[in-house]
């Protein structure tokens, strides 16, 4: 195992005025393959989002079966319903197949080339075209290097602003142009795709022309960082649940005000509290000397956990958690951005402040925010331990 992984971000624009979009990502992970596919259905809507879902979820089973690429084609082509009006059965699909996170495999079919970014600039990788059940196919063989990038998308994104704010639609060199021009070395997966997503939806005036999906698949080293929450249900275990969290490498963060206490006990250090609120729903951090950050914990968390959420879904917080400076905002981008594995020890002591019946919060507020927390960050396919005392 060596300490590279796969850093994922994905998001996608309906059509204005459709519910559903015609574009899907499916995502399959084992030990040492990461396998990504993105698909664009016929047309718009429901129909499209049928074809979409079909293909990139037997698509993504198959490849993760080791089943051939010329296998797959021919399932998809039977399996696929044919469009009344067109007399076709029709969906593009790219697949990205990162194994031991140093060889990727590309497969595409009728969706805009992948963009493959090394050292921040374009980087013209091989491909091979194939013929396979009539289909047009461009395969590539990669090795990877450590921070490569691979920016896939489905056609809505070179069509942003035709007829709008461009003549011609933001082609392919135009978005490799800029994202080299916006390119940093600090930027998750994650931010690359909501950069270039935001950009084509400024481009359509927000009112998307047509289903529009980024993929972005970046290969960076490990970051750990783990997160305190809470003492321990049994004020014997303080000492083994402090050491166990500061042996481990990586940053480490500290939530609560029991909690911030006892860890600069442990660490022989003065806890800095200070009352600068620069949110007024957040309490404000404090410092302890070894420790990366220090932050309230019901309320902090609770706003990380609502970034999160909305993180992988409409992302309408971004530029709030990702560059804001409370306890909160600096949490999210530490987790969101920075992290690609994730520790989380938690305290099961019973805050007494959390049992006012008068309080919107439930008995076991601190299990349900971790709980839910790394459901969302497992999603944003991050590796996460959970660890109670």
């Amino acid at each position: 195992m060596n300490d590279l992984c796969v850093d994922l971000g994905y998001r996608s624009l309906n059509k204005f005025g459709e519910q559903l979009c015609g574009d899907m990502i499916q995502v399959v992970k084992d030990d040492d393959t990461t396998i990504l596919v993105l698909a664009d259905g016929l047309g718009s809507g429901v129909k499209a989002n049928i074809l979409s879902t079909l293909t990139s979820k037997i698509i993504s089973t198959m490849i993760a079966a080791h089943m051939s690429i010329e296998e797959c084609v021919a399932t998809i082509m039977s399996t696929l319903p044919v469009c009344k009006v067109r007399g076709i059965a029709y969906s593009t699909f790219t697949i990205i197949r990162i194994s031991n996170n140093t060889y990727a495999e590309i497969i595409q079919y009728d969706n805009p080339l992948v963009i493959l970014l090394r050292d921040g600039k374009k980087y013209d990788y091989p491909t091979q075209t194939k013929i396979i059940s009539g289909k047009k196919i461009v395969e590539s063989k990669i090795r990877l290097n450590c921070d490569d990038v691979f920016v896939a998308m489905s056609d809505g994104a070179i069509y942003a602003g035709v007829g709008q704010t461009l003549n011609y639609g933001w082609q392919r060199e135009n978005i490799i142009e800029f994202i080299e021009s916006h390119y940093e070395n600090s930027l998750s997966a994650n931010a690359i795709t909501s950069l270039l997503v935001d950009t084509c939806n400024n481009l359509y005036a927000n009112m998307p022309g047509d289903d529009t999906t980024i993929a972005t698949v970046k290969i960076r080293k490990r970051q750990v960082v783990n997160l305190m929450f809470g003492p321990p249900q049994n004020p014997d275990d303080v000492h083994n649940m402090m050491s166990l969290f500061f042996a481990k490498q990586g940053r480490h963060i500290v939530c609560g005000g029991t909690t911030s206490t006892l860890a600069a006990q442990f660490l022989g250090r003065q806890l800095e509290t200070t009352i600068d609120y620069i949110d007024p729903r957040i309490p404000p951090i404090a410092k302890i000397e070894g420790v990366d950050l220090v932050t309230e914990g019901v309320l902090t968390i609770s706003r990380v956990l609502e970034y999160a959420k909305d993180c992988i879904g409409k992302n309408i917080f971004y530029n709030e958690w990702h560059n804001k400076n409370d306890g909160a905002s600096m949490i999210a981008r530490m987790l969101f951005e920075e992290a690609t594995d994730i520790n989380f020890y938690v305290g099961r002591a019973i805050n007494p402040a959390h049992q006012n019946p008068n309080l919107p919060i439930g008995f076991n507020i601190k299990m349900q925010l971790v709980e839910e927390l790394s459901k969302m960050l497992k999603l944003m396919g991050k590796t996460i331990n959970l660890s109670y005392f």
